[in-house]
């Protein structure tokens, strides 16, 4: 890149000065400023595409690695339950038969576990045991208002 030091920008400050005069000088700068700003900013939004572009790349290096690791864990999970299942199936049928009358399972698969029961939370009665006079002292509202009637309850009466 060009070398700019404080020599050699004191004598392009010079030429500029006679060239273009004391008096479009500054407007020059001005135009010479922005543009050196939006270069810099179209710099720096490249650079920053490329870093992007190679994240991404990256990104998809490690997610077909991962991909492919959960594959191989999967096709090793799935052969193993199928050995273990063939080694099951083996013992079941080499079972005698009065073994398999004591493993049988209950007729009814819920019968081991209780019965459902409601906890009888009860606080629809708790709220109608608060007293109206605390609830009004509180602002508590003990009637609900439809809409129409909260509007026509609230609304400013005239007077004739």
């Amino acid at each position: 890149m060009i070398d700019l030091g404080i020599e050699k920008m004191m004598v392009i400050g010079a030429v500029a000065l006679i060239v273009i005069g004391p008096e479009k000088l500054p407007r020059v700068a001005r135009t010479v400023g922005t543009l050196l700003g939006k270069a810099q900013r179209y710099v720096a939004d490249v650079k920053a595409e490329v870093n992007r572009s190679m994240d991404l790349e990256e990104l998809k290096k490690m997610k077909d690695t991962v991909e492919s690791a959960a594959r191989d864990v999967e096709t090793s999970i799935h052969s193993g339950m199928t050995n273990v299942q063939i080694e099951l199936n083996q013992a079941t049928s080499l079972e005698s038969p009065a073994m398999s009358e004591l493993s049988e399972p209950p007729s009814d698969p819920f019968a081991i576990y209780p019965e459902y029961r409601h906890p009888k939370k009860k606080w629809r009665i708790k709220q109608g045991a608060t007293p109206n006079w605390y609830k009004a002292r509180n602002g508590i509202r003990t009637k609900a208002l439809s809409g129409a009637a909260r509007v026509a309850r609230y609304r400013p009466h005239k007077f004739n």
